[in-house]
This record gives structure tokens, sequence and C-alpha cells, in this order.
């Protein structure tokens, strides 16, 4: 069964050993092309603490695999994989 997203792969060009990250949530090391990007961060709410600081950013970009990010929702299943499963309840 094909992959419930499109993943489009970038790393033809430079041949030779992929690169890993880790996954943020879990730790398990991934290849880069696999991994999923997301940003962590938080919010100040406090308009006198936004002007004070306002020159230091609050996001990080981590990695995600594949299962992690069907696990927490950051991918969401496409149309076809889930009009397949409704087809398969009916049965």
């Amino acid at each position: 069964m094909s992959a419930p997203y499109k993943r489009i792969y970038k790393h033809t060009g430079p041949r030779g050993h992929e690169k890993y990250v880790n996954c943020a949530f879990c730790g398990r090391r991934v290849p880069r092309y696999k991994a999923l990007t997301t940003f962590r961060g938080f919010r100040i709410t406090d308009p006198f603490l936004k002007r004070e600081i306002k020159a230091m950013s609050f996001k990080q970009k981590i990695y995600v695999c594949p299962q992690c990010a069907r696990h927490r929702g950051i991918i969401q299943i496409g149309k076809s994989r889930k009009a397949r499963a409704k087809i398969s309840e009916t049965k």
C-alpha cells in the first residue's frame, strides 16, 4: 500500500550516503529526505514582554519520522485512502 500523503524526494542529485536526522518525538534515526519538518515554539501574549523580547525567535525546526507524523496528526490521510477505508467497513 502506498503512503497516505505525497512525498517529494529531492535527494537524487548528490549521490552517496544519505544524512540521518533524529525524530523529535521518538528519537528514531531517519534519512533526512524521508523526515518531515515542522516547527515547535510558543507565543507570548503579554504586550509588555513582546516589546522587550521582540528580537528573540521562539520557533525551532524539528524533524519528525513518518510514523510519528501520522500518529500525531501532522499528516492527514488522503481522500483516496479514506474512500478505501469506507468501502472496507461496509463489507
